[in-house]
Order: structure tokens, then sequence, then C-alpha cells
């Protein structure tokens, strides 16, 4: 694959259908988000392994906070579990991790972790990856703005000043280049209020695997269907 075609640089990833694919199996839908966790392990080793270097995965939406208490609750236990294995892992893997979204939303006892877990890997060198919890596109353009508008108020700003890139470096996702390619399991075609403003150019791969059952061969079929689309504009956007 390497060989015939280029490994996108960023790839960010819907993660979709845990609990559809537990109800198939006849589990409760916390099973389904603790396989889909395991997974997330697997396919951070993958993608490095692949060439990719930076893998973005949309864990936590705003708007989950919508469903059953009993699974935010259990979610939120899991996500807990999940930073303590994140912290030992990227220290065996040098990976980077950083937290997208409203961090403001979350219990103490998690912003403490994700801190944690922030400071430890910020200068690892290896996979960039970003997990976006709390995270919704519109929430996050909106916080954007009232940085913008703050700097404004305060003086340390002009109308004249506001450009795409100033825009840019007011989002969670300051600092990163563009997702290349967006895949989206379980095979819902929709976008979902992920990285809205990232995503203007970003090639989109739709696949009715559900996210436990994606594995390395998924990730290869997605990067092979990115190698088989023009890319000549959005290469350029990217450049």
């Amino acid at each position: 694959m390497q060989e015939n075609g280029s490994v996108p640089n960023h790839v960010a990833i819907i993660l979709d259908g845990n609990g559809r694919w537990a109800k198939a199996k006849g589990m409760p839908r916390n099973y389904g988000h603790v396989q889909g966790a395991k997974a997330v392990e697997v396919i951070c080793e993958e993608a490095y392994k692949m060439g990719i270097q930076y893998l973005t995965v949309y864990a936590f939406s705003t708007e989950n906070w919508n469903r059953p208490k009993d699974e935010v609750d259990a979610l939120m236990k899991l996500l807990r579990n999940y930073l303590k294995t994140c912290l030992k892992t990227a220290e065996k893997n040098r990976m980077c991790v950083r937290i997208l979204g409203d961090k403001r939303g979350l219990d103490d006892d998690i912003r403490f972790r994700i801190e944690e877990l922030e400071n430890a890997t910020k200068n690892n060198d290896g996979l960039h990856f970003q997990i976006a919890l709390n995270y919704g596109g519109r929430d996050e353009i909106v916080r954007a703005i009232k940085k913008i508008a703050a700097d404004m108020e305060q003086g340390r700003m002009k109308e004249e000043d506001i450009t795409e890139e100033l825009v840019g470096t007011a989002l969670d996702t300051h600092g990163l280049p563009e997702p290349d390619l967006l895949i989206r399991t379980c095979n819902e075609q929709r976008i979902s209020n992920f990285l809205l403003w990232q995503l203007a150019y970003t090639e989109l791969y739709f696949t009715p695997v559900a996210w436990p059952d994606f594995s390395k061969e998924e990730l290869v079929k997605a990067v092979e269907a990115y190698n088989r689309r023009d890319r000549k504009f959005g290469l350029v956007k990217n450049q």
C-alpha cells in the first residue's frame, strides 16, 4: 500500500456502533463501549506503524450527555479507567496525547487525570493522539469566537486582524494539521458535529463495520480508498 500511494498524515475517526454491536451479541451497551476502548488501543498502534502521524477520535460528544444516566455514568467510569491505561500506553509507545473539547463540563478528578496525561506526554515523539471529550464542533467554534471577542474588547485585536488563520489558533486543535481522512464506522454517513471547521477539505470514508470490529485490515481499506481519490485541491490546501 505504501509503495503505490501515500499514507494520510492525519486521520480522524468517529467511533460509532458500540451499542448496536453489543445488542447484536445479546450484551448490554456498556459491554460494547468497553470493547470499543480496546479497539482504540489497537488502532493507535497500527496507525503509527503505517506511518500515520496524527490520529483524532470522537469519544464523547456534547450531545452524549442526553443519553440515559446509567449509560453516561458507565462511560465516565470507563473514561477514568481508560485515562490511566492511556498514560501507561503513552509512556510505552512515546505517544503524545491531547484532549479536545470543553473540559469544564467534566468532573474534577477527570480534569486532573487529563492534565496529568497531557503534561506527561507533551514531549513524546510518537503518534500524536487526540481524544475529543465533551466535544462539539459548534461549541468549539462558539468558544473560539468568545476568545476572539474578549481580545477585541480588551484592545488586543482589531476587526481587520481576524483571518482564517487567527480563528484556527483559537480552536481546540490549534497547532494540529487538518485531517486528511475522516473515517466513520457502522454505516452512518454524517459528520455529527465533529471538527466542523477542520474537515473543510477532508476526504470522507464510511464503513458498515462497527467500531469494536474495526481492525488493522479495515484501516488499510480506508487508506487505500483515500489513495484512490483525486487529492489535488486538498493537497494544495494542506501544504
